[in-house]
């Protein structure tokens, strides 16, 4: 909808269309409610893999991810061996991390990042971007392959890589995702959900935003103005309420 050319009304007709409106949004939550609610009712697999990871202080088993909690998000971050940075959407969705974590960490959720390229590859563009978040390399493992969010070149040249749960002839070698897992008080570990490509949307807060927003995302194809917080050429900084 062009937001130049957009119907104006009285206060009175515009009262009467939000009520309306309203009506839908509620509806919708009830909706989401029961959605999420049958996403926690889905089944579990238990992981008997023994997957390895690669942190700080050395080797680390996906228990030691949990950090003490019961319950542990990965976001499977776009980075590959040899790559200078991150994915430019993976950036974004991770610059929502921190600030969810505060909360997070105090609520029996650990959130860690994971990525295939070598733990020491991705250090330098973390401080460039001032995340505080755990984040983990698989280099060596299966985990981003079991996961769904690596394809082996010889998968993709064949055209029997998948994303996204289904055979895609486009899958690309490195994808996003997320995956979320439970711990037990016997130790043992289960995979209870992942979701991919437009499910990683709810991890946007800018997106919520922009959805309330007259001109939306204001985009012709998901993501295409969206960078690096360090690229944007326009400086955030000249807001109504910076001084001079």
């Amino acid at each position: 909808m062009n937001a130049q050319n957009h119907q104006i009304v009285s206060r009175e007709e515009w009262l009467a269309a939000r009520k309306q409106h309203l009506a839908h949004e509620k509806a919708f939550t009830k909706e989401r409610d029961k959605l999420s609610a049958e996403r926690r009712a889905l089944p579990w697999v238990k992981i008997d893999k023994d997957y390895r990871f690669q942190g700080p202080n050395g080797e680390l088993k996906l228990a030691d991810l949990f950090g003490g909690r019961s319950q542990l998000v990965i976001y499977h971050f776009m980075f590959a061996d040899g790559w200078d940075e991150g994915c430019p959407g993976c950036s974004f969705l991770s610059d929502h991390i921190d600030g969810a974590n505060q909360h997070l960490a105090h609520h029996d959720v650990a959130v860690v990042a994971v990525s295939h390229a070598p733990f020491a590859e991705f250090q330098a563009f973390k401080r460039r971007m001032g995340w505080k978040f755990d984040w983990v390399s698989s280099a060596g493992s299966d985990f981003n392959y079991d996961f769904g969010v690596s394809a082996r070149a010889e998968d993709v040249a064949a055209g029997t890589a998948t994303y996204n749960y289904e055979k895609s002839d486009g899958a690309e070698e490195e994808l996003p995702g997320l995956s979320v897992f439970y711990r037990n008080e016997a130790g043992d570990i289960f995979h209870t959900y992942s979701t991919y490509a437009r499910g990683l949307d709810m991890l946007v807060g800018t997106y919520n935003y922009l959805d309330l927003m007259p001109k939306g995302r204001n985009e012709e194809e998901i993501m295409e103005w969206v960078k690096h917080h360090d690229r944007y050429e326009d400086k955030a900084s000249s807001s109504c309420c910076h001084g001079e």
